[in-house]
């Protein structure tokens, strides 16, 4: 016999119901916020620069986006659910997540890039050299920096993801209607 016989029977495939607010969105968001390749090596090699500018450490500017996506995903999840009922399953949020996490990266990435070029723009001695600075800000931060900042955006959003199904939600099984009087969703 089959350990899986459905489809359903799946890991994280269960039925998920939302926690009460505020506490459990909350401590969802401080967690997924606290990816833990980022604050275990803050101790070992620590950050040069604090102040926000282009030295400062990447991993302390990763923490910060992470404190305003994390939430803005789980926001946005929690009233997909209340709209369509959907995502139902644990694995949904997680997938979520990673899409939200995605996107989010390659946007912050691509407005670095932008903000990069406009920089060298003025600081730029003439239009030649405004141009050649374009050209290796947008190779090293656009092209190459595009797909590394959507490898940790992803693996980021992963963590994020596992923490708000687990702590935001919980696995409810569902309730058959047997009578036919529940709202239909």
């Amino acid at each position: 016999m089959s350990r899986f016989e459905s489809y359903s029977d799946l890991p994280g495939q269960a039925t998920i119901a939302a926690r009460p607010a505020p506490l459990y969105p909350i401590l969802a968001c401080l967690a997924g916020a606290a990816w833990p390749p980022l604050w275990l090596t803050l101790p070992f090699w620590r950050p040069h620069a604090f102040m926000p500018g282009r030295d400062m450490d990447w991993r302390l500017v990763v923490m910060v986006i992470g404190l305003i996506t994390v939430p803005l995903a789980l926001y946005r999840i929690l009233n997909e659910r209340k709209r369509d009922g959907r995502p139902g399953t644990r694995l949904g949020v997680v997938w979520r997540f990673m899409m939200y996490g995605g996107l989010a990266a390659a946007l912050v990435q691509i407005v670095v890039a932008l903000g990069m070029s406009v920089m060298g723009w003025i600081e730029a001695g003439s239009f030649m050299q405004g141009l050649g600075a374009t050209e290796t800000t947008l190779l090293i931060f656009g092209v190459g920096g595009l797909p590394i900042a959507m490898i940790v955006g992803v693996s980021y959003a992963l963590w994020a993801g596992l923490c708000a199904a687990f702590i935001a939600f919980e696995a409810r099984p569902a309730v058959k209607d047997r009578l036919g009087l529940m709202p239909k969703r």
